[in-house]
């Protein structure tokens, strides 16, 4: 009996993993407040230069307009979003009520998180829901998609849910060995790509990226490497020193310190290029995913003297 044919990809995202071209995604925070204009201009500066924009989950903890309400304005504008979910807010009801509307409305691309602590955020009291973690997510969803069925077992009547479901990676989080098979759970549970943290100690990206390869997990999952622009000193010495499983090594410290404020993003740019250029050359690595925080109007720059192809086609 011959196998049944692989369904077509769920996204332009997917598409482009499929067919083996290096990916280039960003970060999009929603806006703090009930207006939509700081995520226009977001999505005006981004379109043709990435891929598919991450739409933040109330990041850090700290309230923002909704993931799936900016996610349904970025496919209303042209550019494609991965939602992010986590599971700090929300248990599997309300989730899987979100999951069935996204689709609905044309969002493919969805990150499932475990979420940061409340108590680190701007609600401190906030109750954390975590009725579930990122592993259970993702195969919650992957039965919904697959299944197709809710979390209970029951079918999903008529239309299922279409979604490219992507984890997150942490290569830098002790102990740094169980890594790689905390990543093979995520695979297990239903990710098909995954984007990491945030990479500037690249070494030891590297010796993740190995054992990678030696548990074949690199022929089963898109794995698209985080890296990052520095925009201060400050910024380089608080996430060396205060943001966990972040590797900052005291070189960029350092580095950073020495030079001249005026001069400080320019330079951090030019260490977010080096860090693109090692990481492309790592076997394993499908794409780039750029994040600078309040900055998305150095993401064109940053693809272009990269040389990272944008899209070669409108979503």
């Amino acid at each position: 009996m011959s196998e049944a044919p692989r369904p077509e990809p769920e996204s332009q995202l997917a598409r482009r993993l499929a067919a083996g071209q290096f990916v280039v995604t960003a970060e999009l925070s929603p806006p703090r407040s009930a207006q939509l204009e700081s995520v226009a201009q977001e999505v005006d500066v981004l379109r043709g230069y990435v891929d598919a924009a991450n739409v933040t989950d109330n990041q850090a903890a700290n309230v923002r307009m909704s993931s799936l309400a900016v996610s349904i304005t970025l496919v209303q504008r042209g550019l494609e979003p991965v939602m992010q979910v986590t599971c700090r807010d929300r248990n599997r009801l309300a989730i899987q009520s979100d999951l069935l509307g996204a689709s609905a409305y044309g969002i493919r691309n969805l990150l499932c998180l475990t979420g940061d602590h409340g108590k680190w955020g701007d609600h401190p009291a906030a109750l954390n829901v975590w009725d579930m973690d990122s592993i259970h997510l993702l195969r919650m969803v992957r039965n919904m998609v697959d299944g197709p069925c809710y979390e209970n077992g029951r079918p999903i009547p008529k239309v299922a849910p279409r979604l490219f479901i992507g984890g997150a990676a942490n290569p830098f989080a002790p102990p740094y060995e169980y890594r790689p098979m905390r990543l093979a759970k995520k695979v297990a549970a239903g990710a098909r790509f995954v984007q990491t943290q945030i990479i500037y100690n690249v070494g030891r990206f590297e010796e993740y990226m190995a054992r990678v390869r030696d548990l074949g997990l690199h022929e089963a999952v898109h794995i698209i490497a985080g890296v990052a622009p520095i925009r201060s000193a400050g910024a380089a010495r608080f996430m060396a020193e205060n943001v966990a499983g972040m590797d900052v090594p005291q070189a960029i410290v350092e580095r950073m310190a020495k030079t001249p404020r005026a001069a400080q993003p320019a330079e951090g740019v030019e260490i977010c290029l080096e860090v693109i250029e090692q990481v492309r050359g790592v076997e394993g690595v499908a794409g780039i995913h750029i994040t600078a925080i309040n900055w998305a109007e150095i993401v064109p720059e940053i693809v272009r003297r990269a040389g990272l192809k944008p899209p070669t086609q409108q979503w």
